[in-house]
């Protein structure tokens, strides 16, 4: 699908030079005499390596036809974590250097969604919250307040944060994917 770049945002996928490259930032600029340019950085999808580039306004860019599929997590083997295709029951593998930090914030059943391109996985998202069981932390303290400081904790899944003194072992919290922050203890 062609674009012009002047409609182009942060998080769009574009083929460029034959690549994909998903747009991290994007910025209009306009300067006191010439023309207006989009100036765009971006990370190639498969080698992860960073790019610039500025468009024209009125300029042509491919927009990638992206495919979102619905995926529950299953399991780990170590290198690979399975994913199914809450449709079609169909499993796919994903290495661990393709999620990132993502399974941090994976617990089995776990469902995400999965961008595909030309049948290949491009991209993971995360559900913006998960719940996740408090294995190690400080004793909890009675007398903590909302406002006190923060003290450390790790989830059954391995990730660190930073949890109010009041939280203590064996608790379930809800943790925001995107910062990787706690939010508030699950109802």
């Amino acid at each position: 699908m062609k674009l012009k770049a002047i409609q182009l945002r942060k998080g769009n996928v574009i083929i460029f030079n034959d690549d994909l490259y998903t747009l991290t930032e994007v910025t209009h600029i306009t300067p006191g005499k010439g023309q207006a340019v989009i100036q765009t950085k971006m990370k190639n999808v498969k080698s992860g390596v960073n790019a610039e580039n500025r468009f024209r306004p009125d300029e042509g860019v491919e927009k990638a036809d992206l495919r979102n599929r619905q995926m529950e997590y299953l399991y780990e083997d170590g290198s690979f974590y399975y994913f199914m295709d809450t449709e079609t029951f169909e499993q796919y593998p994903l290495n661990v250097e393709f999620l990132g930090d993502a399974p941090q914030y994976l617990l089995p059943n776990t469902k995400v969604d999965v961008s595909f391109y030309d049948n290949d996985p491009i991209t993971v998202e995360l559900p913006t919250v998960v719940e996740l069981k408090i294995t190690e932390t400080e004793p909890a303290l009675k007398t903590a307040t909302v406002t006190s400081s923060y003290k450390p904790a790790v989830l059954e899944t391995g990730l660190k944060i930073q949890v109010p003194p009041f939280i203590g072992e064996g608790e379930v919290i809800r943790v925001d994917t995107r910062e990787g922050k706690y939010i508030e203890r699950a109802k």
